[in-house]
Order: structure tokens, then C-alpha cells, then sequence
């Protein structure tokens, strides 16, 4: 797992839909980590059954050579002499108070560290899982489950720093309760690695025992991992090899981009034309794990569009910078599609074989393939002298800089995009140059820059400010977002971003964007829109705007609109309408139950099953989900807040001191608390939990408003003024603490403030008449 991965609880905060709390979805499948042993047996056809990647070699000899030598072969394996990498001659290493000693036991390779219990225990290696720069090591537990050890060995020669164990959170303790606890379930193999570590996994979680009988065709990403399964091709190719047999006996397979010459312009340099881009091409393979994503059904094939079986991530604040480089580990695709080159047409296999994995040539040469070396390597283009050696900025150090990731895992942004050191200035934004020039400001890099190429930057990502302003709540941000979710040139993935992080700023215009995205081509644009559609809208159209799409080719399109329409009711609808929408329904709840070893999986059905009026089911997810991890908070506010809507006060706070006994330091429990406290008018009480979520959260205005309000309610203005005052600087477009400080300014007749203020707050709400006309009036009085 990624060194800087998100805890589960996280990802699972809710969103708000129909003024209820939603549980996202957890998209994240961040994960090098993980392992299972046994083979799977498909009784099926034989174009759909799996052969194994030796089946292979006979005819692909020259594939298969290469394939073996790869990270992909290598990707999981038992755990053998063979296999082991690391050293188990009674090696032992230190982190944060936590210890490992690794050793040999007869032909067994052995871990001792802390268990589940905080006790040192010793554990049986089962299986390796990657090669380079580490490798990590799993462990089989008898309810099926494979954990992933937190220590690491790093496989780099000893000269580069390599050569010994580390652990993978090295810069924080690791108690046993943690979620990210090797033990627990954000290191669960089955869940978070065995997608993209084996071949046909099928996770086979058994809810009513809580156990795994996870399968797999295939250790390893093997050839039919990619081509399909592999029964029908051998069976063709032993056979007449007939031309009119589809995909040569594969069930399925990828759609093929025609054939290009990329051959660059005498007077760019670079490639003019633009290849024609099948949606299920060669990219969307590849995207099936190198993207970030969260698993929908079981099942995809080579050909089938991700978002049928999975769901996946925008440009989040969490995963991605502003200007959309890589911030989380996200594996590729997202930051590939910003591109132009992917606009443009190129796939993966234009720089990678791929059958080794390994570029076609050397850093930089991989980019001569279709741009002319001598023009941007020049210093005309680059602003440095033309001189060799290792530390000569190249195509790749300059457009596609490093993060590292699980330590020591340095890994290259694909989205090849300019350098931009002024978005540094004016953003905050990372830039290559700087990550050289580490002595420089990136002020001094912004103006070298702008000498060498005038004062106009270029480049083919333009969102980065859209995205701050949205993030920082500012009101400019609104017609940006909607220049960029309009703009039909502008990638899926960042349209699709565009209208999530315009729902912040709600207006007509926005509620138009929205509507017309649900006709989008690309369904992560329908399925953005979808989950933005506003509650608001009365219920006859949110049935005419989410209710078409229930028959959307994409699954994953499919369940949003039925997730969008939990509230919708049937008895109105006609008799082939009910029908979909209630064959909508059943997919949603089966892509839940298909993470029903998830707390975000039961969240997530927990509260749809509430909003479909079904609450003792839902309270049984809810349940369900805390045994699966106790200190899920998420849930346990979910659970509290469906005991309030059932007046049941009482259980409603007892869950929330449960949540806080078990996470003392969790914001969103005691906020949660304060509430349930105020409704049972235990207001001392109360105002002390709503005080105590603020100091732990001050980046939460919500948090800072509610407790605003409590404390003027009881009559301790002075202290609410001056709280107020402080959070209104620091969260300076919040409408709820801006309507408090407009109240506040009219009261002292302060008319200069006041002014402002409401200023800000028609911006906000730039179809709201009246606070138009306040604004108005008092710009007159200033």
C-alpha cells in the first residue's frame, strides 16, 4: 500500500444527498500490497475459460521470454528460496517502536512482530508480492484472509541505498488499532491488492461466516490478464485457424487504434496528426489497474468499458495537486488522460512493450520515437546548456517528474505536461523545475522560465486555478468550472472534476451544466453529474433527469442513477419504468454486497437501504460494518443519525460514545455528540462536545458555525462574536458563518462590513434576488 494512503475512514465520510448522509463509495484500490493461494476452475464455455499463461509459449515463445522476465510475471508468487528476496538470516529492524525479525524456519520463511493483539507474535510468510524497488510479504490467516506485513525489503543494490527492511509507515507509530494496522483492513489483500496481483480473481467473501474463499486462475498478471481467457484461442489455434472466427477463439477483446505514423513536423518537431481513439481501446486495459478505483462487479473483460465494473476517481483535492499532477498513489491512468498526448491518440504500447513492461528505449530516446531530439534538447527549449551526463535535464525530468511512494518507490507523472513554476507562486502547486533547482525559489525558477519563453504560458492542462478557487470556496471559481465541464476538448476526467467541485457553488447555471452533462459520451462525465444532480429539484424532474440513464449501457452509470432515485417512489410510475428502476436497484445493492467485507461497503448500503425506507435493514449494515472495524466513525455517526430519525435518542447517543471511547480524538463523533445532546437540551453538555470538535477540527466550518450558533443561543454573545470573527477570516466564503457576520454588522450598523460581506454572498448566490438588492442598497450607504 501507498506510503501516504488515506485512511479508510476517510474515504468514507459522507457526502450529502436528499439532506441525508450518502456513503461514498471507497474508490480506493491505492495498493501494492497483497496475495492468495488457490487455483480457480470455471466450468463455462471454452472461449471463456482459462488455460494459464504457459499454454502461451508454444506459439508466443519470443512474448513469453519476455513476459517472465517482467514485473507483471512477478507480480505475487508463493514463497520460495526462489521467490524470497529478502533476508531471513535472523535480520532484524526498528520503527516507531514497533519491531520485526525475520528468520527461517526449516523450509518456512517466518516474521516476528506485532500481532492484532499488540503482542509479538511469529508469522508464516505465504507469499511474495512485487520485485522491484521492494518487496513486501504476505500471511495466509485461516479465515481466508492475506494480510500484508507493514515491513519491506528494499531490493535496490546496496549502493543505492538499498539492501535492507524498512517499514512502511516510517514516520508514525502503528498500534495494533490502527486501521492501517498490518492486521486490519486497509492491509486486507483480498480487497485492496488481489485484483492486479492475480489473474481472474473472484474474492468469494462468505458475509454470513466472515470468511474469504478467495480464487484466482493465475499467480500474477499472466497473459490472459490481459487478452481474456485463453480456452477458445488454443483450441483455435490447434485448429484450422479459421479467419472467421471473432478474435481468433478469444471471448473478447480490446478495440485496436488503426495504425498512425508519428512522424514529427519539420516545423514543430513534434507529431501533427491525431489517431482516431476507439473508447475500448488499449488504454482502458491497462486502466484496469493502473488506475484508482474501487471494484463494482466481478468480471471485466478485455473490450469492456472500466466504468461497467468499476468505479473511478476524479482529480480529487485528496488524490491529485490543483493543476492535476499526482498527489496520492493513483496509478497512471487518471494522470494519462489529462494529457495530450492521450488526446492525440497514443497508448501505452507506443512507449512500453508490452509484454516485458520495460520502455522501448532509454528515458528520453522513448520520446525521439516521435519528437525530434536535437530541436528539444537544444537550450533554445530547455534554458540549460547542451551537455550530457546524469544530472542533464532531459524530456523526462521535465515533463514527467517523480514522486516516491512507499518509501522508496519513485514513480513518473503521466501527464506530461509543462513545466508551470508560476502555478507554484500563484497556486502551491509542485513544479518540476524546483524539485532540481531545490535552492531556488520558485519565484526565481517562474522568472528563468519566462526569459527563455516570454510571458505567455502554454500547455494543454488549464485547470489548475479553476480547481484551487473551487477548493478554497472562492464565488470566481463557479464560471470557470463551467468553461471547463462545457468544453467538449477538454478531458472527460477533468470535466467530469469540474462538475463535482461546481456543486459548491450552487445556481442555475450550474444546475443547467449538470443536467446537460447526464448526456455526456463519456460516462465518468454522466456519473459525475449524477451524483451531483441537485436534492432540490422537485421530484418529477429528478425522475426525468436520473431515470433515463437506468437504462445506460454502463453499469456503473446504472447503479448512480439508482442511487440518485433511493427516495423515488413506484407507485406512480409506469409498469416498464418500475421495472428498470427496480432492476437498477437490485445492481446497486449487488455492488455493495460485493464489498460486503468493507465498512465503507455496508455504509454504503446501510444508507441506501434507509433511503428507500428500509431501516431495520440498513441498521443490520450499519451493525455489520462496526464489527467489521469498531472504529469505522462514519458508521457510527450513519447509525446514530438513523436512531435519531427514529427518535430513539438514546441509542443514538450511546453509539456516538461508543464511536468517541473507541477514537478520542475523532472531530466528526463529538461533533455528532454536541447534536444528539442539543436534542435532548443537555445544553452544558452539549456546547462542551460541540467546542471540543473544533479544536480538533479547524478546518471543518460547519464545525465552527454549529458551535457559533450554540453559544449565542445560550447567551454568551461576546465569546460568539469574537470566535465568529476569527472563523470568518479563516474560512472567509462560507455562506453560513458570512449570513452570521452580516447579521452581526447590521446589528452594529457597521454599513462598510456589512457591505462587503453581503457582496460575497450574492456572489455565492447569484440568482438569489434578495440578497441582491441588500447588497445594492448598502454598496449605497458605504
Amino acid at each position: 500500500m501507498e506510503e501516504h494512503i488515506s485512511s479508510w475512514a476517510k474515504a468514507m465520510v459522507p457526502a450529502q444527498r436528499s439532506g441525508r448522509s450518502f456513503g461514498v463509495l471507497c474508490a480506493m484500490l491505492s495498493l501494492l500490497i497483497c496475495g492468495t493461494a488457490g487455483a480457480l476452475a470455471i466450468e463455462e464455455s471454452s472461449s471463456a475459460r482459462y488455460v494459464g499463461s504457459e499454454s502461451c509459449a508454444g506459439c508466443h515463445s519470443a512474448q513469453t521470454a519476455a513476459w517472465r522476465k517482467s514485473q507483471h510475471a512477478a507480480a505475487m508468487a508463493v514463497a520460495t528460496p526462489e521467490t524470497v528476496l529478502g533476508d531471513f538470516n535472523n535480520a532484524t529492524s526498528e520503527s516507531q517502536g514497533s519491531k520485526g525479525r525475520f528468520f527461517r524456519d526449516g523450509s518456512r520463511f517466518v516474521v516476528e512482530t506485532e500481532g492484532r493483539d499488540g503482542k509479538t507474535a511469529r508469522f508464516d510468510v505465504s507469499h511474495t508480492f512485487g520485485v522491484e524497488p521492494l518487496q513486501q510479504y504476505l500471511v495466509t490467516f485461516p479465515d481466508g484472509r492475506l494480510q500484508a506485513l507493514p515491513w519491506a525489503w528494499d531490493t535496490r543494490a546496496k549502493e543505492a541505498g538499498g539492501q535492507h527492511w524498512f517499514h512502511l509507515y516510517p514516520d508514525r507509530p502503528m498500534p495494533s488499532d490502527d486501521p492501517l494496522h498490518w492486521t486490519r483492513s486497509m492491509q486486507n489483500w483480498n480487497f485492496m491488492c488481489a485484483e492486479c496481483h492475480t489473474t481472474d480473481l473472484h474474492k468469494n467473501y462468505d458475509a454470513t461466516k466472515d470468511r474469504f474463499q478467495t480464487s484466482f486462475a493465475e499467480l500474477g498478471v499472466g497473459c490472459e490478464s490481459c487478452h481474456g481467457p485463453g480456452a477458445g484461442h488454443v483450441e483455435w489455434a490447434k485448429g484450422t485457424r479459421s479467419a472467421q472466427v471473432a478474435n481468433s477463439g478469444f471471448s473478447t477483446a480490446h478495440a485496436r487504434r488503426p495504425h498512425v505514423d508519428w512522424a514529427p513536423a519539420p516545423t514543430t518537431g513534434s507529431p501533427t496528426q491525431t489517431a482516431a481513439r476507439p473508447s475500448d481501446d488499449e488504454v482502458e486495459l491497462c486502466a484496469h489497474c493502473h488506475s484508482r478505483r474501487g471494484e463494482i462487479a466481478e468480471g471485466w473483460r478485455p473490450g469492456q468499458p472500466l466504468s461497467d465494473t468499476h468505479a473511478l476517481a476524479l482529480l480529487t483535492a485528496e488524490l491529485f495537486e490543483d493543476d492535476g499532477q499526482m498527489k496520492d498513489e493513483v496509478f497512471n491512468d487518471q494522470s494519462f488522460k489529462q494529457s495530450a498526448m492521450y488526446a492525440k491518440g497514443v497508448i501505452c504500447s507506443d512507449c512500453h512493450d508490452p509484454h516485458s513492461g520495460k520502455l522501448k528505449a532509454a528515458r528520453a530516446d522513448v520520446c525521439a520515437q516521435c519528437h525530434q531530439a536535437d530541436r528539444f534538447s537544444a537550450s533554445e527549449h530547455t534554458g540549460h546548456p547542451a551537455q550530457g551526463g546524469a544530472n542533464a535535464p532531459d524530456c523526462v525530468s521535465c515533463h514527467m517528474p517523480t514522486r516516491t511512494y512507499m518509501v522508496v518507490d519513485k514513480r513518473h507523472d503521466h501527464s506530461f505536461r509543462i513545466p508551470r513554476p508560476d502555478l507554484t507562486v500563484a497556486l502551491g502547486a509542485p513544479n518540476a523545475c524546483n524539485a532540481c533547482h531545490t535552492d531556488k525559489s520558485a519565484a526565481w525558477t517562474a522568472q528563468a522560465v519566462e526569459r527563455w519563453h516570454g510571458p505567455h504560458r502554454k500547455g494543454f492542462q488549464n485547470w489548475a486555478r479553476a480547481f484551487h478557487e473551487a477548493r478554497l470556496g472562492a464565488p470566481a471559481a463557479r464560471e470557470l468550472l463551467l468553461n471547463i465541464a462545457n468544453d467538449s476538448l477538454t478531458p472527460a476526467v477533468s470535466r467530469a472534476t469540474a462538475i463535482a467541485e461546481a456543486q459548491r457553488f450552487p445556481s442555475i447555471s450550474v444546475e443547467q451544466a449538470t443536467l446537460k452533462a447526464l448526456s455526456d459520451a463519456d460516462p465518468l462525465v454522466r456519473i459525475a453529474a449524477l451524483r451531483a444532480l441537485p436534492s432540490a429539484l422537485p421530484p418529477d424532474q429528478h425522475w426525468r433527469s436520473a431515470g433515463p440513464l437506468l437504462s445506460d449501457p454502463i453499469k456503473g452509470v446504472r447503479i448512480e442513477a439508482a442511487a440518485a432515485l433511493a427516495e423515488q417512489t413506484v407507485d406512480d410510475l409506469a409498469s416498464e419504468d418500475r421495472a428498470r428502476l427496480e432492476n437498477a436497484w437490485n445492481e446497486y445493492e449487488a455492488s455493495q454486497k460485493l464489498n460486503a467485507d468493507r465498512p465503507e461497503g455496508r455504509a454504503n448500503l446501510g444508507t441506501f437501504l434507509f433511503r428507500r425506507r428500509r431501516p431495520r435493514e440498513a441498521e443490520a449494515e450499519y451493525l455489520a460494518g462496526l464489527r467489521l472495524e469498531p472504529s469505522a466513525i462514519p458508521l457510527s455517526i450513519n447509525l446514530a443519525d438513523l436512531y435519531r430519525a427514529q427518535k430513539r435518542e438514546a441509542d443514538s447517543e450511546r453509539i456516538l460514545r461508543e464511536a468517541i471511547a473507541r477514537v478520542p480524538d475523532s472531530a466528526a463523533a463529538r461533533h455528532a455528540l454536541g447534536l444528539a445532546l442539543v436534542r435532548q437540551q443537555r445544553y452544558d453538555e452539549a456546547l462542551a462536545e460541540l467546542a471540543r470538535a473544533v479544536e480538533l477540527d479547524a478546518d471543518e466550518a460547519r464545525y465552527a458555525y454549529v458551535y457559533i450558533v450554540a453559544l449565542n443561543s445560550l447567551g454568551r454573545t461576546a465569546e460568539a462574536r469574537t470566535l465568529l470573527d476569527k472563523a470568518v477570516q479563516r474560512f472567509p466564503f462560507d455562506a453560513q458563518l458570512l449570513q452570521l457576520a452580516l447579521q452581526e454588522m447590521l446589528q452594529a450598523n457597521d454599513v462598510r462590513r456589512a457591505a462587503s460581506i453581503a457582496r460575497t454572498l450574492a456572489d455565492l448566490a447569484p440568482d438569489n434576488a434578495e440578497i441582491a438588492r441588500l447588497a445594492a442598497s448598502l454598496e449605497k450607504l458605504r
